[in-house]
């Protein structure tokens, strides 16, 4: 069988598959069963590189045909393409330091935590790689499902109703709306493929366009626009990489890649900006933005405050969406980059105090950044990120969000984001100042067999490539820009 585009597109599916499968049939191995999950991690990556590489030829495979318009199809473009990126490298990283954290906490049902972990990377390539709504759609369900036991993972009663709250809310969301959206849309234009300059203009009017426009916003719930977030804050419950895998790696990036590709290939970029739904569910979305931050300004515990951090971050890519200006979109877009490498070293960084010390609140963390100054100095370049400080990548989303919004011709929506950042500043930087610039507890508070390297060497990774993309930002604004220029219109 020869290499092609078209099998490595198979293959984002098949790897991370095949890497559960082995996982399940190693699992009384604990060092087979992790070396099954990193080395799927790594032949993921690759793949995904070599199609970064020919996403120029536009490969696309279809598995199954069930109607005209109705299929299961794969299709790469620049968007889905970076996403995959992301995801994939990032599965490396975590896989890492899950194996830290897990045994670091001596989690019990790690085979089954790996094997959900697999799977659900599957999922998330498959949202990536989606050529049509169905497809789309069979795959986030799917990511649903396989996170599930992982937020159910410790298995106590907080845990339960956690998990029951995420499934719930995940559930009713798509099935109650994003669903029947994609249906409604098959009706109007008999079709669900993503295509250039959308498929509904000339399909739907401005009260039709709309009401569709409402229904994928809030049946996208993975995107947790307020008010379908309780979700997420909920899913804390969870070991912290699931908690690193919901806000960095897969689930939430697919609900704002999604809420981008039914903006850009399903409604179409200029047809957005005649529907008057438009521009309410920016200024909900901007609404969410500042309104969740002053919400994590007053959790004390550390995973929540993040949590409701990337409630409020995840609204910027659906700002950028609903502005639908080029310069907006690309926000969103370098939004789910950006964010990604920024918000899971918090939480690895999170995940590595408590594996340390065993403290998850943040008043407990006084001093705690003398025994552990890798830890916090990865934290502070993580909230640097997340605030937007140059050098590091977390600032440019903000300057194409702001340029987009003058350039969609509500420049008011500027105040969101300055009243945001100064609000990041308000409750990143105090964890950082707790930790180096109180007094060094008398009493180590560090545990016996504190956090192993790689709890603490993968955040100060993905802390460095804070920086690095501050830098390299300049190719993957090249590589996105066709999304937002020559694909704009059909």
């Amino acid at each position: 069988m020869s290499w092609t585009p078209e099998l490595a597109l198979a293959l984002t599916l098949i790897i991370p598959s095949l890497g559960g499968v082995g996982v399940a049939l190693l699992g009384r191995w604990p060092n087979l069963r992790e070396a099954a999950t990193l080395l799927s991690a790594v032949a993921l990556a690759v793949v995904v590189a070599y199609l970064v590489e020919v996403s120029g030829q536009r490969p696309e495979l279809t598995l199954i045909e069930f109607a005209p318009g109705l299929s299961l199809t794969f299709h790469l473009e620049p968007l889905g393409a970076v996403f995959a990126m992301v995801a994939s490298g990032l599965w490396i990283v975590n896989s890492l330091y899950s194996i830290a954290y897990m045994r670091g906490n001596a989690e019990t049902n790690q085979t089954r935590f790996y094997f959900c972990f697999t799977i659900s990377i599957a999922a998330a390539m498959g949202i990536a790689l989606a050529g049509n709504l169905l497809t789309l759609f069979f795959f986030y369900e799917l990511l649903t499902l396989s996170t599930f036991p992982l937020v159910a993972h410790k298995g106590d009663g907080k845990a339960k109703k956690g998990a029951a709250i995420y499934l719930g809310v995940l559930l009713a969301t798509s099935i109650g709306l994003l669903l029947p959206a994609i249906f409604a849309t098959y009706a109007l234009t008999g079709t669900t493929d993503f295509e250039a300059g959308g498929i509904l203009a000339g399909a739907a009017g401005p009260v039709a366009g709309s009401i569709l426009l409402v229904m994928f916003a809030f049946g996208i719930g993975k995107a947790a626009l307020m008010p379908t977030h309780p979700w997420l804050p909920n899913a804390m419950v969870a070991p912290t990489p699931v908690s690193a895998l919901l806000h960095a790696v897969a689930v939430v990036k697919a609900g704002v890649f999604t809420m981008l590709k039914v903006v850009i290939y399903t409604f179409g970029p200029d047809y957005m900006q005649t529907l008057p739904a438009a521009d309410v569910l920016a200024w909900i979305a901007g609404a969410s933005i500042v309104v969740a931050s002053v919400i994590a300004m007053t959790k004390d515990n550390l995973k929540a405050r993040l949590a409701f951090s990337t409630v409020s971050q995840l609204s910027y890519v659906t700002l950028g969406a609903m502005l639908a200006s080029p310069a907006a979109l690309m926000g969103g877009a370098l939004q789910i980059v950006m964010h990604a490498y920024g918000k899971i070293t918090l939480f690895m960084t999170a995940g590595g105090i408590y594996t340390g010390t065993k403290k998850g609140e943040i008043s407990q963390l006084d001093g705690l950044g003398w025994y552990m100054p890798v830890t916090f100095a990865a934290f502070a370049i993580g909230a640097l990120s997340i605030i937007g400080v140059p050098p590091f990548g977390g600032v440019w989303p903000k300057i194409f969000l702001m340029d987009g919004s003058a350039e969609a011709g509500q420049p008011w929506l500027i105040a969101f984001l300055i009243g945001s950042t100064l609000l990041n500043i308000g409750y990143l930087l105090p964890i950082v100042i707790r930790g180096f610039l109180k007094p060094k507890p008398e009493v180590s508070p560090m545990k016996p067999g504190k956090p192993p390297a790689l709890a603490f060497v993968a955040p100060a990774f993905t802390a460095i490539m804070t920086i690095v993309l501050f830098f390299a930002v300049g190719p993957i604004i090249d590589f996105l820009q066709p999304v937002f220029t020559t694909e704009m219109t059909p």
